[in-house]
C-alpha cells in the first residue's frame, strides 16, 4: 500500500514553490488570496505555521493539547524569503514524519482529537494544495496539482466525501473552493482523521477508504498483520466500506476498525459496524480474528471497547450481534462481552447489549 508521508508533502511543496516563484515580483501583501480574508502573504505565513505546528505536535508527542507556539515572518522578509521559509518548515515536517513511529498518535483538535503520522502528512498536503490554490488565484496564476496527491488525501482524511472523476475539482469542492455538478456548495468543512478507540491491550484503529481499497485488493491495508494477513471477513467488510464511500454515505465512526496489539503494533483482527444506527438506535457489530491471535481474549476485549464507545453515543440504545449456532467460540466471545441472547433460529443466534438509555 502506498503510504502517505514526507515524500508526498515534499512533492506538493516543490510543485507549489515552483509556481509561486514565478510571481515573487508581485505585491503579495496587497493581493487577497482567493476567497480568503487573508492576503497572499498572510496565507503563505499560515501555511508555514501549519508545517511547524504539525511537526511540533509529532516531535513533542503532544497528546492532550496543542503545543503553545507559532511562527511569524521577520519584518522585511521579501517574497523569495517567504518561499524559503515554506521550504524550510516543510523540511522540518518531513523529517519529523520520517522519524515518527507508525503507532504514535498525538493531539489534533478535530474531529476525534488525535492523528497519526499519515494523518498529519495528509493534512499537510491538503494545506499546501488548498492554500497554493488561494495564493495562485490571488496572483492570477494557473494551478493544477498532481491528481494522485488529491486522490490520496481524499481517501485518507475526507472519507465522508463521495469521490469524483476529477480528484482536484472534488477536493476544491470539499474545501469550499469550487462547485461540482449535482452537489450543493460547501460553506463549512472539516477533514476527518480516522477514529481510534483504546482498549487495555489493543487499539481499534479506524480503516480509511485508502486502506480499505488496499485490503480489498489483497494487500495489508498499511498494517503489519500477525499470522501473515487479515481474515477474509475483514476484507469483505472493507469492501462494504468502499461501497458506502463511493456512494457518498460512508460515516467513518460507524465503519471498520483493525485491532492492533499495543505490545508490538501487529494487527490481529477486524471489527466494525454494519452501518449507522437505525431509527430505534440499534447498531449491529461484527468481528473476526486471524488464527494466530485466537484464544487470547482479544475479540472479547475489542468487542467490549467498541460496544462501550457506541453506547456512549446519544443516538445509540443497543448493540446487536449475530453468530452461527455451530460457532461456539464466537458465542463465548459475545457472552463474555456482556451481550444477552434475544433470538434463535436454525441459521443464527442473535445477541444484544443495551445501554442505560435503552
Amino acid at each position: 500500500m502506498r503510504s502517505m508521508g514526507g515524500e508526498q508533502v515534499e512533492e506538493a511543496v516543490a510543485s507549489a514553490v515552483a509556481l509561486l516563484r514565478t510571481a515573487t515580483d508581485r505585491d503579495w501583501e496587497a493581493a487577497r488570496a482567493g476567497r480568503l480574508k487573508w492576503s497572499c502573504r498572510e496565507t503563505a505565513e499560515h501555511l508555514a505555521g501549519d508545517f511547524v505546528f504539525y511537526a511540533g505536535q509529532l516531535a513533542g508527542r503532544a497528546t492532550e493539547a496543542c503545543v503553545p507556539f507559532e511562527i511569524t515572518f521577520d519584518d522585511g522578509t521579501d517574497n523569495e524569503g517567504v518561499l524559503h521559509v515554506i521550504e524550510t518548515t516543510c523540511a522540518l515536517l518531513t523529517a519529523t514524519l520520517r522519524t515518527t513511529p507508525r503507532e504514535v498518535r498525538v493531539f489534533h483538535p478535530y474531529p476525534f482529537r488525535s492523528a497519526d503520522r499519515e494523518g498529519f502528512a495528509a493534512m499537510g498536503v491538503t494545506e499546501v494544495l488548498a492554500h497554493t490554490h488561494d495564493i495562485a488565484e490571488g496572483l492570477g496564476l494557473a494551478y493544477e496539482p498532481p491528481a494522485a496527491l488529491c486522490a490520496d488525501v481524499l481517501a485518507r482524511i475526507f472519507p465522508h466525501v463521495r469521490p469524483g472523476d476529477d480528484p482536484w475539482r472534488t477536493l476544491l469542492w470539499a474545501t469550499g473552493r469550487g462547485e461540482l455538478p449535482g452537489r450543493a456548495p460547501v460553506t463549512g468543512w472539516r477533514w476527518l482523521n480516522n477514529l481510534v478507540v483504546p482498549a487495555e491491550r489493543l487499539t481499534l484503529q479506524g480503516v480509511t477508504p485508502a486502506a480499505a481499497t488496499d485490503l480489498v485488493a489483497g494487500g495489508d491495508g498499511g498494517f503489519e498483520w500477525a499470522g501473515g494477513g487479515p481474515f477474509q471477513g475483514t476484507r469483505d467488510a472493507a469492501g462494504m466500506l468502499l461501497q458506502a464511500y463511493e456512494a457518498g454515505v460512508h460515516r467513518p465512526e460507524w465503519g471498520v476498525f483493525v485491532l492492533v496489539r499495543r505490545e508490538d503494533g501487529r494487527a490481529v483482527g477486524g471489527m466494525g459496524f454494519h452501518g449507522v444506527p437505525d431509527e430505534e438506535g440499534r447498531v449491529e457489530i461484527g468481528y473476526d480474528l486471524v488464527e494466530a491471535a485466537r484464544g487470547h481474549g482479544y475479540a472479547t476485549e475489542g468487542l467490549r471497547a467498541l460496544s462501550a464507545w457506541a453506547l456512549a453515543r446519544e443516538e445509540v440504545t443497543s448493540v446487536f450481534a449475530t453468530t452461527e449456532p455451530v460457532n461456539l467460540a464466537s458465542q463465548a466471545v459475545i457472552v463474555r462481552a456482556g451481550f444477552t441472547r434475544v433470538a434463535k433460529d436454525e441459521r443464527q443466534l442473535a445477541y444484544e447489549l443495551r445501554g442505560t438509555r435503552g
